[in-house]
């Protein structure tokens, strides 16, 4: 894998010079050089056998470098204040607490973070749970090296990695809530169009540029729209407008219509 352009880099007082790995009670550093073209990567796993396979993984490859390491969630909020990593690698289960709990301290904290949960469990209660932690994907371990290395890479680089399960369990959480369609009533026109768009899976940036609008008046009006249907994610609003919408379909079926 070459290396990768695409990065988010913090630019504050985390950015010094390293000279080999190092022990702390905050965990584990990596003090070597670190590339400007490379994603910066904390893993956080209690078994030091787990932690080394996917360091010598991610170090064979040009995207991606290790530059920390925690064996519990505590030590792994620390270890992201130290080390400023672009992505961190977490384990569901650790000694002292959840790693989704850990995501969402790291999330609240430094929201630029990409998590990827990373786990032997595959419960849509925890996918759940860990995409409203603010979490950028969940990759169970019996995924090959390959697949890894690309989840991780594709977290790093925005994209979102739960899939057709999430989906399914964000409209089934919508239709068990008893919502009606009711709440698209309550948004202006503009933040129709605006949920429109989300819905397709286009970014702020891309949907200012179709509506000829700023960025920050995207942001403000996504904000206004998760606040008026009481989600708390663009992805959970786009799939209420989806099942909204095929809801409306099923109800007024097109049998029997003259179509051109």
């Amino acid at each position: 894998m070459g290396r990768t352009d695409v990065r988010k880099r913090w630019s504050h007082a985390h950015d010094r010079a390293r000279t080999g790995w190092a022990a702390s009670d905050e965990g584990y550093g990596y003090a070597g050089h670190v590339s400007d073209e490379a994603f910066r990567v904390v893993l956080v796993d209690d078994h030091d056998v787990v932690r080394a396979g996917l360091r010598s993984l991610f170090e064979a490859e040009d995207a991606l470098t290790v530059v920390g390491e925690a064996a519990t969630a505590e030590d792994a909020v620390r270890r992201i204040g130290l080390d400023a990593p672009d992505i961190v690698v977490m384990d569901l289960r650790l000694p002292d607490g959840s790693g989704i709990d850990a995501c969402r301290e790291i999330k609240s904290r430094w929201p630029e973070t990409s998590v990827l949960i990373l786990t032997s469990y595959a419960f849509d209660d925890a996918l759940m749970e860990a995409f409203d932690a603010g979490a950028s994907g969940y990759v169970l371990k019996r995924v090959d090296a390959a697949g890894l290395v690309e989840a991780v890479v594709k977290v790093g680089n925005g994209e979102k990695l739960f899939g057709e399960v999430l989906d399914s369990a964000v409209a089934a959480r919508i239709r068990s809530s008893g919502e009606s369609g009711s709440k698209l009533d309550l948004l202006s026109e503009q933040e129709r169009n605006v949920l429109n768009l989300l819905a397709v899976g286009q970014s702020n940036k891309q949907i200012a540029s179709e509506m000829y609008l700023s960025d920050k008046t995207v942001k403000n009006y996504v904000s206004h729209i998760l606040s008026k249907l009481g989600v708390s994610s663009r992805t959970e609003a786009a799939a209420y407008a989806v099942d909204i919408a095929g809801r409306s379909a099923s109800e007024y079926p097109a049998e029997g219509w003259d179509i051109d």
